[in-house]
């Protein structure tokens, strides 16, 4: 099969039918079944499609209820089919976003919000990039915004943070859900399975390495 690698160039390389992923990077083995109550709704950036160390693609195969579309600017009405499909019942969209001077938009807790009516955005890409697609996706400024306060620092140490409070899309997602839900316990096995996917990661990098004298 032949497929473009991370830079764009030509190779020849086996997917995985399931995670879609070159076999050497499957994340078949990591996949945590959990049955989410509040659907979720990854906007990804295109440019973490191909980006191995991106989590959103565990998180996608792991959630009973979720899916994700490719985009940085999105056709307004397709975006609104997506944040309120209109053949499924009417439920309260919600951004997992912090709160940000230059785009004020109203904020609301868990502790407000009813899993069962309720949908989560989570925008997927670096700080930089998720910030552009919030400026120019006027549908996305118009939600209310969920700001999670993480009680530990990320796992995510394969990507590098810019502040304290950010956290891989699978982190802040789990995070989210088991807030609203109220439910951490019906996350923490998607969680382990994110640090040993972090972990092999890990491993691979250093594998890759070359050998230094001491």
């Amino acid at each position: 099969m032949n497929n473009l690698d991370d830079t764009g160039t030509s190779s020849q390389r086996l997917l995985c039918p399931h995670c879609e992923r070159p076999l050497k990077a499957c994340l078949c083995a990591w996949i945590a079944p959990t049955a989410n109550e509040t659907p979720l709704l990854i906007l990804q950036h295109p440019l973490e499609v191909r980006q191995a160390k991106g989590s959103a693609r565990l998180l996608q195969l792991s959630l009973r209820h979720g899916q994700t579309q490719v985009g940085e600017r999105f056709d307004q009405a397709a975006l609104q089919a997506w944040l309120n499909p209109p053949h499924l019942e009417p439920r309260q969209t919600v951004l997992l976003y912090p709160a940000h001077a230059d785009l004020p938009a109203p904020s609301v807790s868990a502790c407000e919000l009813e899993p069962a009516h309720t949908r989560l955005v989570v925008l997927d890409g670096t700080w930089r990039k998720s910030l552009r697609m919030l400026h120019i996706n006027p549908l996305l400024q118009a939600l209310p915004r969920l700001a999670l306060q993480p009680d530990a620092p990320s796992r995510y140490l394969i990507r590098k943070a810019h502040r304290p409070d950010q956290l891989s899309t699978l982190e802040a997602s789990c995070l989210a859900l088991a807030q609203l839900e109220q439910a951490p316990a019906r996350y923490a096995p998607l969680l382990a399975a994110f640090d040993a996917f972090v972990a092999a990661q890990t491993g691979w990098r250093q594998a890759r390495q070359p050998d230094t004298c001491p």
